[in-house]
Parts: structure tokens; sequence; C-alpha cells
């Protein structure tokens, strides 16, 4: 026995000499490090310092020292961040999903601060603030050349406290002022629920805040409460994420117990975690379908990764944005913090979907994008292939709709908008949906001619372009002419742009003047009638072959 462990001292003597050099090498490493960092802290303070007291102009110093600290942060991801006074109000909203104010959301219409929407319960839709109404002074001061976020940090504020804005409203001679009461206001995670047809639930899911994970519970218990559930929808296209603890619990309400949702792994092992549904599912029965787009980022991504990985439900749609990484929150002060990218996370078949390799570009500065053909495949519980990096691609692929060129130049100059905010004025109260009749087709085509609305339309410019090409490389008078009598055809054609776009007009008026009335949740429920990638995902749940073929294994 003594022989045995001496045989093993001799053994394990070399291993233990091996191990405290690693130890003191690490030590060394780490020293180095540390060594290197004093240095460097030393020679950048010195050039700080050097700056604001020499040079040759006057430096603001808080200017200066944020605009070193983003050059710094500007060689990593763009998602690593140094948050100060607003930023870091900014981030407490996502977190926590409450700020203090009166329940509205401004942005800038014809130059002007004007208000987008109003939420309904709060001080602002109590007291008769409407859409539309253009805001011209906080508190007695104009708010007339600012942007809308010193506008906003203005109308914000403490909870209790009171607030004056003063507005002009269409077809009001005077000026109208309220004195509005600043709540605790509570942003919604789950912008609308109910049914989209044929008993198939609908879920759109705007953000990743602390409370998401109750909400879609909550909303997931009111369809059920409403009938049998054929199959639900979750809605995350354009959701930019959040919290990815928000994503967890959201993917809890779908996935058996026990479920692996996701994986994080970084430097550190505090940032090593396995995350697993640790409840009771609030529908691990009905078939899922879950949205996704380009702008589908993020907590999205884990959510719709958990749910394509696990087989349990399809994803429809396009391409998700491609972010695989998680962000830590670290305070600098009691005034400013950072954001910084802490760990990569992994779906549940083990496969990161980061799009961009942030530390390496090529020659021309361009950042590294791994090909298709070299991104390694995993499998679903199932046995599915899927791919990583470059976001979650669909199982059912289907585009989103496309508008014409005369909509979307009538949506970027806020005519529907315009339009809702005059004929609301005229019809203060509408009882029921209002139905866009050809009547009021004709009063916006009218009133598209009251605003001189003009658009240059794509094949306009191409034509122009290739006119001047041609004179400049002296084709002849014949082949102008040519194209002279083309450009004249298509001019000809711009002027039915109205009766050519007639259907997308009237959809999308009846969506802006439902809202006026109806509120957000009307827009939400006429705009589902005419989408494309939700119908389509509705199909999908209803056709049970279809559904169970897409989370099949092909042969």
């Amino acid at each position: 026995m003594k022989k045995g462990n001496a045989g093993m001292n001799k053994r394990t003597a070399p291993l233990v000499i091996i191990l405290a050099a690693l130890i003191a090498l690490g030590f060394t490493a780490y020293d180095n490090v540390y060594q290197k960092i004093g240095q460097n802290i030393d020679i950048f303070g010195r050039v700080y310092k050097e700056i604001v007291a020499n040079y040759v102009d006057e430096v603001d110093p808080e200017r200066f020292m944020r605009s070193g600290i983003d050059g710094m942060l500007g060689t990593l991801d763009p998602y690593t961040v140094y948050l100060s006074g607003r930023e870091e109000e900014d981030v407490d909203m996502l977190k926590y999903g409450l700020y203090g104010g009166v329940g509205i959301s401004i942005g800038i219409r014809d130059s002007i601060i004007t208000v987008l929407s109003v939420t309904e319960g709060y001080s602002a839709q109590k007291q008769g603030v409407r859409t539309g109404d253009h805001i011209i002074a906080v508190d007695g001061k104009t708010v007339a050349g600012t942007d809308p976020d010193s506008a906003r940090s203005r109308v914000r504020g403490e909870a209790g406290t009171t607030v004056r804005i003063t507005v002009v409203r269409e077809g009001v001679k005077e000026p109208i002022e309220f004195t509005l009461v600043r709540e605790q206001i509570r942003v919604s995670n789950v912008a609308y629920s109910g049914f989209i047809r044929d008993g198939v639930g609908y879920i759109k899911l705007e953000r990743f805040s602390s409370r998401a994970g109750e909400e879609v519970r909550q909303a997931v218990k009111e369809i059920r409460a409403k009938g049998e559930v054929k199959g639900i929808i979750l809605d995350l296209r354009d959701n930019p994420g959040g919290l990815l603890e928000s994503a967890v619990e959201i993917v809890s309400k779908f996935a058996p117990s026990g479920s692996t949702i996701v994986t994080t792994r970084g430097r550190k092992n505090s940032e090593q975690q396995r995350f697993t549904v640790q409840e009771e599912p609030a529908a691990a029965d009905i078939p899922l379908a879950v949205l996704v787009n380009k702008n589908s980022a993020s907590a999205s991504e884990i959510v719709a990764g958990a749910v394509q990985d696990l087989d349990r439900g399809v994803i429809v749609g396009e391409r998700s944005f491609g972010k695989g990484l998680v962000q830590t929150v670290v305070a600098l002060n009691h005034v400013a913090s950072m954001k910084i990218t802490t760990a990569r996370y992994y779906t549940p078949s083990g496969r990161s979907i980061q799009e961009i390799d942030y530390l390496h570009r090529n020659k021309d500065g361009v950042f590294a994008v791994t090909p298709d053909s070299l991104k390694r495949e995993f499998r679903t519980a199932r046995g599915r292939i899927v791919k990583e990096l470059g976001g979650i691609s669909p199982d059912s692929v289907v585009p989103a709709d496309q508008r014409s060129e005369y909509v979307t130049e009538l949506l970027r100059k806020a005519m529907f908008f315009k339009f809702a905010n005059r004929y609301t004025a005229e019809y203060p109260v509408m009882e029921g949906e209002v139905t866009v009749t050809p009547a009021v087709m004709k009063q916006f085509e009218q009133f598209l001619k009251e605003k001189r609305f003009e658009y240059v339309e794509p094949s306009e410019k191409k034509l122009s372009d290739l006119k001047e090409q041609m004179k400049r490389e002296n084709y002849s008078t014949a082949s102008l002419t040519a194209l002279e009598a083309l450009i004249t055809r298509v001019h000809g054609e711009k002027l039915n742009a109205f009766a050519r776009s007639e259907e997308e007009i009237r959809i999308e008026l009846t969506e802006e003047l439902n809202a006026r009335y109806g509120g957000e949740k009307a827009r939400y429920r006429l705009s589902l009638q005419n989408d494309a990638q939700a119908q389509s995902a509705a199909g999908l749940l209803l056709n049970k072959t279809a559904y169970r073929r897409l989370l099949s294994v092909p042969r």
C-alpha cells in the first residue's frame, strides 16, 4: 500500500511542478496586463491634460473626454458604449419599462414638435390631448427649433409633478393649453393581442423589458379564455430586443419544462450560464408560429432560436438581424455607466447566430462575415439541419409586403397623418369603424393637390440620368428624341399614380383614421387583415399537415 502511494507521488510530482509553473506564468501574465493598463492610463491622462490645458483654442473638457472614450469603444462592437444622462434613463426605461411622463409620444412633422400618439389611461388622454396636436410650448417656453429628445425631456419628469403644454390643433383658431400631471408611465411590451382569424391567436411583442414575460403569459391567458385556440402567432418583427432574462421568460411560456433555452459564454466564469425552462408553460400544447424579419434582433433571436432548435414551433418571415452578443451595464460612478459586451449566447443546438465579426476587418475596413458555404451545421431536437451565424433563417420564408414608391413617399411626407388631423377636426366623434368610401378617397386626393404633394418616380430619375449621359456621349438627335418621348409617357403614367395605388392608399387611410378614434389597438387589428406574413403564419397553423411537415426531418 505504501509502495503504491510512493509510486503515485513520483508520477504526480512533475505534474505539480508544471501546474505551479503555469500558475506562476498566469500571475505574470496578469501582472503584465495590469502593468500595461497602468502605463496606458498614464499616457492617456497626460495627453488629455496637455490638450485641455495648452491647446491653442479652448477645449471643452467633458466633450473632449467623451470623444476619447467613444474613439476607444469605436474599435469594438457597436453595442459597447458609454452612457450618461438621458442615455442612462433610456436604458432604465428598457430594463424596467417605466418613466415619469404624461402618456404621449412625440416627434417631428413639418419641422414642428407633434404628438404622434396618446397612451390610453394617462393624463394627456384623460384631459383631451390628441394625436396630431402641434406642441408650441412647454411650461411657457417655446419648443420651436428644438429636437424631439429635448422636448421629450421637458415633458417628462418626476411622477406627481405638473407640466403645462401649449398646442395648436387643426380646425381650432387659438392655441390650447393643458396642465397635465406626470405619472409613472408603464411601457407595454405587448402592443396588441387577440385573434387574427379562425381561432388563431396573435401576440405582438415590441420589446423585452422586465415585465415582458408576465405580459405574454397574461395575453395567452386572455386568448385561451375567449374560446378554442388552434394556434398562436408571436410577432417579433421589428423588435430590437432587450433583457436576456425576459427572452428566457417568453420561451418558458411555450417550451416544455426543463428545456434548454440559451447558454452564454464569456471570458469570466460568471458569464458561463445555461438557462432552462423553470416553470409550467402557459401554452406548451398549442401550435406556435414566430414572425421575424431583418429588424428582429438580440432577445428576439434568442426566442426564435430556442423555438426553432427545440422544434417547438415554426419560424415565419425573413432572416433575422444576427446579433449573438450579450451586454452588461456597469456603473462607473453616480452619473455615468458603460454597456459592455461580456458574452456570446448560443441556441439550444449550440450555434451562435452572430452575423459580424467586429474585431476583424479586411484591408478596406469592412467587417468580416462568414460565407454560407463555411457555416457549420447543427441539429434541432428532431434532427432538422440549422446553420450557425447570420441570424435565424425562417422555416417558411415569406417576403414582407412591398409598398409602391408613391405610397412610400406619401408616408415619408406624413400625408396620411396630416389628412387624419383634418378629418378628425371635421368629425371629432365617430361611432364604430371608419370606412374609407370613394368620397373619402376623393377628399384625400384633393388634399394632396392642396398640399402640392410631389414626388419623383424611380423610373423618372433613371431616365433623366440616362438623358444626361446620352448628351455627354453625343448621342444622335433621333435617339434623344425617342428618349424624350419615353420620358413624356412616364410622366403621363405618373399622373395616374393615385389610381394605380388606390388599394394601398385605402388600406393606409383605413388604418390611420381608425387609429385616431380607436387608438393603436385598432390600427394593429386592421393592419393584420392585409399582412401577408401574419396571414401566411395563420394559414400554416390551421394546416396541420403543412405545420408538421415543416417540423419534420426531410427524407
